[in-house]
């Protein structure tokens, strides 16, 4: 893994290159849990000069209940029903920068939809720092078990190899979030510099 500061540009500079890139598509944050994708997502659109949208905080506006209020409400698959129906709704204009939750990509029609909506990015995460930030708020409905660190462990080995579909992957590690949304933007600049390196 090269150094993250290592290739990276002055932040103005960087931002533009990586706008010129993305050009009309979306960028679509996927990952598990307190991979960043919400933080970093705000930063990139900030940056990079577009809107921001997160899709958990636009379905809590929609359904005026929260997430875990639906949860247990309705299940996990009514919840994953009405996510689909808002992420295909906000992918139908652009550009802008979409934050998704943890399980979005993991569903087959709402993937598709993120697949051919705009470009998508893995911030990937190493169990130590999804636990370190996740351990620390109870509004994580799938982490209410018996044993949580377990069960996030769990959905790292089911959810992987399927975050791994995703265009780009930058490594979400404990850096700064200037950092993190640099890298970001690096590689999504590199597309368009080289077609054959799609990781950082």
């Amino acid at each position: 893994m090269p150094d993250l500061g290592e290739h990276l540009v002055e932040p103005v500079t960087l931002a533009r290159r990586a706008r010129a890139a993305l050009g009309r598509r979306n960028l679509i944050f996927v990952g598990l849990m307190g991979a960043g994708k919400s933080v970093i997502g705000r930063l990139v659109a900030q940056q990079m000069g577009l809107p921001f949208i997160d899709t958990d905080a636009e379905i809590e506006r929609v359904s005026r209940m929260t997430i875990p209020e639906l949860f247990e409400a309705y299940g996990e698959a009514e919840f994953r029903a009405l996510e689909t129906r808002v992420i295909e709704r906000l992918l139908k204009s652009g550009p802008r920068i979409i934050s998704t939750g943890g399980g979005a990509f993991i569903n087959e029609r709402t993937r598709a939809c993120i697949q051919s909506g705009g470009l998508s990015v893995w911030l990937r995460a190493d169990l130590d720092i999804l636990w370190e930030r996740v351990n620390k708020r109870n509004n994580r409905p799938l982490l209410k078990t018996a044993n949580p660190r377990q069960t996030l462990e769990d959905l790292m080995t089911q959810r992987y190899p399927i975050y791994a579909q995703a265009d780009l992957t930058v490594e979400s590690q404990d850096i700064r979030k200037e950092a993190m949304a640099a890298c970001v933007m690096q590689a999504v600049a590199a597309l368009a510099e080289d077609d054959g390196r799609d990781e950082f």
